[in-house]
């Protein structure tokens, strides 16, 4: 098989055209890292106005990434027969509708079909930004630089969405953060037919709807099963539906294996470096999106920031994803991408671990510097696996390899939001059972148990004393959740690192080839 290497060794640089496009897909990957960040911060207001359920709040978080996961590689196939660039701008419209929509719903079921809504439109975005970028930069040193602007994007997106989002939190209603993607998305409907070229493959297979369907149930009624576990504890409820999730995703991977055109090519997963990337890649975003769920609460609920107040502390978090991911193109030059990936995932590993540490009586700064060390560490793992992924397959597959590189980027951090979430929730109500004061009326107490922003609201509607006994219980519980679930993730990192050493060792510097097993 050839490398990386031999295939861009010759490969013609980009030009003007090519830089100005990739500037506008930097667009769509920063709306959409800015949309989950604003997310987190409109939590606990989301909770006081439309008042969801602990479930229906998992929901809202990430049912938009299950959606796209399970599209991802539907839309990428369609982009192959109509254009990228088509499927791009396609998407980028149905964002700004739905966006719009969303800002004014009046309830959390109407909130949860938008925020799906928005994931089928992310659906037909987030394929078209990283198979254009592989298509437009040939020169290898040049898609170092293009994949690093395209991390430093979402990094962006994480850096700035807290602020402009916690600005709007402070002086308008939560709504307000869907209305963040609007005009980016219009600038890339008026830019992209201008300066970004169309792609698409003349020999691209059919369309496989039943695969669609597969997939995108499974991971769905998956989802529900854990949700269900979170909200209600074990039931023949929750277990069915983890067994029947898991046999309609070994129907998928049947229909894969028999079909002569399958929409994902597992013959990939026979190369052994695309298989290692793609888990570190996952388990990466996975941490990632969990943590960044946590942290926003934490700072507004627990020791109770302001909205704009909270998106000032959490930039600098962004701040280092954006400094890593620029540095990275460099380092990755001369240092073996094993070394960066697994110090990387094991700095992100401390940065987690020392979130066990977090109080509810102060931490500021403890928070702060977990965070930062996190993003630090993260940083170039995304980078760098991502560009291993694609990399390691051979040209005909590459289109394959976005796909699937995407699918599980957005699995992993979906994964991320609903299993952490759903066991810190699981704690969070276990404590509570047993520390609500017993003379709060019974009522109140479900309310209390339900979330935290539920807690602080029922903290404040009762005299004295008893509030405070409240809100310090579920502050307490609320924390027990998140060291528990920081010290699972840090542990995971810890591992993930330890497997980047031992089986990526073997790449060189800059080389993203890899071999059959």
């Amino acid at each position: 098989m050839s490398t990386t290497s031999d295939r861009t060794m010759l490969a013609p640089r980009a030009g003007r055209t090519e830089w100005i496009g990739l500037a506008v897909l930097a667009l769509a990957c920063l709306v959409y890292a800015m949309d989950m960040t604003v997310l987190h911060l409109a939590v606990p207001m989301i909770s006081s106005d439309l008042r969801p359920t602990s479930a229906q709040l998992l929901w809202i978080i990430d049912i938009y990434g299950f959606m796209v996961a399970g599209l991802l590689i539907t839309m990428g196939t369609l982009g192959d027969r109509v254009g990228r660039r088509r499927m791009l701008l396609i998407g980028a419209a149905l964002f700004t509708v739905v966006s719009i929509v969303a800002a004014f719903a009046p309830s959390a079921e109407t909130l949860i079909v938008c925020r799906a809504l928005l994931g089928i439109a992310g659906a037909t975005v987030a394929p078209s930004t990283l198979s254009l970028i592989f298509n437009m930069f040939r020169d290898k040193r040049q898609r170092s630089v293009a994949v690093g602007v395209w991390v430093g994007a979402y990094s962006t997106g994480g850096a700035v969405g807290p602020i402009f989002g916690g600005f709007l939190l402070q002086n308008f209603w939560w709504g307000s953060v869907f209305l963040l993607a609007v005009p980016v998305m219009v600038l890339l409907l008026v830019l992209g037919p201008k300066v970004l070229p169309e792609f698409r493959d003349e020999d691209a297979g059919k369309l496989d709807p039943i695969s669609a369907a597969l997939c995108v149930t499974a991971m769905i009624v998956l989802v529900f099963g854990m949700k269900t576990i979170a909200q209600d504890g074990l039931s023949g409820t929750a277990v069915g539906a983890l067994l029947g999730g898991a046999a309609i995703g070994a129907l998928f991977v049947r229909r894969q294996l028999t079909s002569a055109d399958p929409m994902l090519d597992l013959r990939l997963f026979r190369l052994s470096t695309f298989r290692i990337a793609l888990l570190i890649n996952m388990i990466g975003i996975f941490v990632a999106f969990g943590y960044f769920l946590f942290v926003a609460q934490y700072f507004q609920l627990v020791l109770g920031l302001s909205p704009l107040a909270t998106g000032l502390v959490m930039a600098p978090s962004g701040l280092g994803f954006i400094v890593g991911s620029q540095l990275t193109p460099r380092l990755v030059r001369v240092v073996r991408p094993a070394y960066l990936i697994g110090a990387g995932m094991a700095l992100a590993g401390i940065g987690l671990l020392m979130m066990t540490l977090l109080t509810a009586d102060g931490g500021y700064g403890l928070a702060l510097a977990a965070s930062v060390v996190c993003s630090l560490g993260l940083a170039p793992v995304f980078g760098i696996t991502t560009e291993i992924i694609v990399g390691s397959a051979p040209p005909e597959q590459a289109g394959a390899a976005s796909g699937v590189s995407e699918t599980g980027a957005e699995l992993g951090g979906a994964l991320g939001i609903s299993i952490l979430g759903s066991i810190s929730i699981a704690i969070y109500r276990g404590d509570l059972t047993t520390t609500l004061p017993a003379d709060l009326p019974a009522d109140a107490a479900r309310s209390a148990r339900d979330t935290l922003g539920a807690a602080v609201e029922v903290a404040a509607g009762v005299p004295g004393a008893l509030g405070d006994s409240v809100l310090h219980a579920a502050r307490d519980a609320f924390l027990h959740g998140v060291h528990i679930t920081a010290g699972i993730a840090g542990i995971a990192s810890l591992l993930i690192a330890a497997l980047a050493f031992r089986k990526l060792w073997s790449l060189p510097p800059g080389d993203y080839s890899g071999e059959d097993d």
